[in-house]
């Protein structure tokens, strides 16, 4: 199957959006750190916990999760904190 997108494994982390989990008080220390990085490609990395099991079952009739993909969930403050770093959607 060839895919209109994917993932590029050699990229590297370029910039963090928004705060970091310590400056956003969601975490206790070094683990469990939601975060969303901007890749030296332009892609977007998401650190959250893997809830790809709890939700399958639930995604609505028009979403899906690919065997080599996973469903992570973040903070809500933690998008809310990069919203100034994500620029608008081009029409």
């Amino acid at each position: 199957m060839t895919r209109a997108w994917e993932a590029d494994p050699s990229a590297s982390f370029a910039r963090r959006l928004g705060k970091s989990a310590h400056e956003l008080g969601t975490t206790g220390g070094r683990d469990g750190c939601p975060d969303i990085w901007q890749l030296d490609n332009g892609d977007i990395a998401v650190i959250g916990r893997d809830l790809t099991n709890t939700y399958r079952a639930k995604l609505p009739d028009d979403a899906s999760i690919a065997p080599d993909e996973r469903l992570v969930v973040i903070p809500g403050s933690t998008l809310s904190a990069a919203k100034p770093d994500i620029p608008d959607a081009r029409a």
